[in-house]
């Protein structure tokens, strides 16, 4: 058994019950605590080490990634705060889609395919009223899944700049897809 493999089932059976109900306290449900502990356990013994001999090969020195054959220091904390980061960047999706998914279609259960249909060309005709770099940013990240440095490179522009385009055509597209009974009354200011 290699050295992290050892490490890594110690890790485990030491402290493996503590790692779920830290997951358990943050997510609220034992399925995901799990899936929360086995995502980081993969995230630490996948990306932050690398295989090496004598030393990490393929690592520059300075890099935060360790030897496979070396022992954490602290294992516990690394996994403890890839928990913590993984459970976070769910619950910011989950918090962003929350606040889109309506602009999208009705709830998928009383749902018909006509219905489907038509909301699919009203965000399609919707998209058609964005600019052009509106349009792209929206569908590179809400299409493509990706991050903002990554469209920003894409796009040859800075993060700031798809930021703005983002927000920009997230209020555009609220207004523009916002169902009539949600508008306010013509002649009469909104509050």
């Amino acid at each position: 058994m290699a050295a992290w493999e050892s490490e890594l089932d110690e890790l485990m059976r030491a402290r493996g019950g503590a790692l779920v109900r830290y997951a358990y306290m943050l997510s609220g449900d034992r399925a995901l605590a799990e899936d929360l502990v086995q995502d980081a356990l993969v995230k630490v013994y996948s990306r932050l080490r690398r295989p090496g001999r004598g030393g990490a090969v393929g690592v520059a020195a300075g890099s935060r990634a360790h030897d496979l054959d070396s022992p954490f220091t602290n294992a516990e904390g690394y996994v403890r705060r890839a928990i913590l980061t993984i459970y976070l960047d769910g619950y910011r999706k989950r918090q962003r889609w929350a606040g889109i998914k309506h602009l999208m279609a009705d709830d998928p259960s009383t749902r018909g395919a006509d219905q489907a249909a038509s909301a699919r060309v009203d965000v399609m005709a919707a998209l058609a009223r964005l600019g052009a770099r509106e349009r792209a940013c929206v569908v590179l990240r809400y299409f493509e899944d990706m991050t903002v440095p990554q469209i920003a490179e894409a796009l040859g522009t800075a993060q700031g700049t798809v930021k703005r385009y983002l927000s920009d055509a997230t209020k555009n597209l609220q207004e523009i897809l916002r169902p009539d009974d949600f508008r306010p009354a013509e002649g009469r200011a909104a509050r």
